[in-house]
């Protein structure tokens, strides 16, 4: 089977998996980190984009915090789905290990992986957390776990634990400066960190107003 008939395969069984996910991690939320992690690899050099490509298409195959915290589900069906499309077992564990790797878990997770392929997919994956459709990604998923949108009695903590972290049930403000406001200093690459700051200052903006309307300072 050649490269393009493995990815289409691939894109097939993602938007069929993904079909009823919610707005924030389905198909279209794949569908842009894929795009971004192929323009960043184009500026990048260097990385194998099969796997660039594999990696972004399967990241979020089986998200775990849609499967009560499960991390080991994604890798295993990324794994599976792959074998059956004869893709070599290299290329398959480099998948996997970009999969086990790519998340920001709270900002206290010690990658025990590193490459190339993984550093373009992990800030594409970023990318597609700020800016403006990281606002409605992350206001769509505090909808989806009915969070308030803001307490002001409720602080950020930028010193969970992974699992303090997976279990927050925090308004969706504060998740701003617990993770997206973060991302722009954790960009991997020069073109991802490039990206980053102008979706960084965009968030900025949108808190700035976002406060002056809360606090009636029209």
């Amino acid at each position: 089977m050649n490269t393009s008939q493995i990815i289409q395969n691939t894109i097939d069984f993602v938007k069929e998996t993904l079909e009823n996910a919610e707005g924030g991690h389905d198909y279209f939320h794949i569908e842009r980190v894929y795009k971004n992690s192929l323009a960043i690899a184009e500026k990048e050099k260097g990385a194998d984009l099969l796997t660039v490509s594999l990696g972004a298409l399967l990241h979020d195959i089986a998200d775990s915090k849609f499967h009560n915290g499960d991390e080991t589900i994604g890798p295993k069906v990324a794994s599976e789905f792959l074998a059956l499309q004869n893709v070599d077992s290299k290329t398959i564990e480099h998948v996997k290990n970009i999969i086990e790797n790519i998340s920001f878990k709270g900002g206290n997770f010690n990658q025990k992986f590193k490459s190339l392929e993984l550093d373009i997919v992990q800030d594409a994956d970023r990318l597609d957390a700020i800016g403006a459709i990281g606002i409605a990604r992350c206001f769509n998923y505090g909808g989806f776990k009915n969070r308030a949108l803001y307490n002001p009695e409720i602080k950020p903590n930028l010193n969970m634990t992974k699992e303090e972290y997976k279990k927050s049930t925090a308004p969706t403000i504060n998740h701003f400066y617990e993770k997206l406001l973060l991302l722009k200093d954790k960009m991997n690459t020069e073109t991802g960190k490039n990206i980053a700051t102008e979706r960084h200052q965009f968030m900025e903006l949108f808190l700035n107003q976002f406060f002056n309307e809360w606090n009636a300072k029209n």
